[in-house]
C-alpha cells in the first residue's frame, strides 16, 4: 500500500488535498470522485458509472445477431380489446 503525506490546504471556506499522479493513476480516479466517512477515515474512490459500456456491448450484440426478442410478443386482452389505431 503506497502512503503518501500531503498538506490539507484552504479552499475559500473549505479545504483541499492534492492527489499525487502516481495514485489517481493506481486507482482510476477521473474528474469526479465519492468521498464517503467510514469510521475514522475519509474513503476517495471513483464514481460508479452505471452502465459504462453498455453502448459497446449493444453493439456487439448486434454485431453476433444476438439483439432480438427471446420470446415472440404476445397480445394482450388490453391489445385485443381496448387499443385503437
Amino acid at each position: 500500500m503506497n502512503v503518501v503525506k500531503t498538506p490539507i490546504i484552504k479552499i475559500g471556506n473549505s479545504r483541499g488535498i492534492r492527489i499525487p499522479k502516481l495514485l489517481i493513476d493506481q486507482v482510476g480516479l477521473g474528474n469526479e470522485v465519492e468521498i464517503a466517512v467510514q469510521r475514522d477515515q475519509l474513503v476517495i474512490r471513483p464514481t460508479s458509472r452505471p452502465r459504462y459500456g453498455w453502448d459497446e456491448q449493444f453493439r456487439a450484440m448486434a454485431r453476433r445477431g444476438d439483439d432480438r426478442l427471446l420470446d415472440e410478443p404476445a397480445a394482450t386482452h388490453w391489445d385485443l380489446s381496448e387499443w385503437k389505431w
